[in-house]
């Protein structure tokens, strides 16, 4: 396997404000979305960077540090080579055509929705 890119990086944390500031005040990452408890900054590049604050629910998982998603050439190779390295994954890996709003890759395998905690509660409580 062998990564040709970082996609997206997902952190969640206390100093929601903090984080927020050092992205787009201190690297100067363009913010595309936010909403309490969610940011989304986009590199140059077209990758995305997304912050989670402490109400955000849907992402308690991320509490050992930022999870990154890796672009790679074959995503059934590259959990095979992972898995076989002692990679456990969280949730099942799947790929994705790219859209305009997950960057100019050809394959993101990284997106797991385009909308936001927020987006997605108020899409589970119109499907109940």
């Amino acid at each position: 396997m062998k990564a040709r890119g970082l996609v997206w990086l997902g952190t969640r944390t206390r100093n929601f404000d903090d984080t927020v500031r050092f992205f787009g005040d201190t690297l100067c990452l363009r913010t595309v979305h936010e909403e309490p408890d969610f940011a989304v900054f986009r590199l140059p590049n077209g990758d995305k960077v997304e912050v989670f604050g402490p109400g955000d629910e849907e992402h308690e998982h991320f509490d050992k540090g930022p999870v990154a998603g890796f672009l790679v050439d074959d995503v059934r190779e590259a959990c095979a080579d992972l898995e076989a390295a002692g990679i456990a994954f969280i949730g099942v890996p799947f790929t994705r055509p790219t859209t305009a709003d997950h960057g100019p890759t050809s394959e993101d395998p990284t997106a797991t929705s385009t909308r936001s905690p927020r987006q997605r509660n108020q899409a589970r409580r119109k499907e109940s």
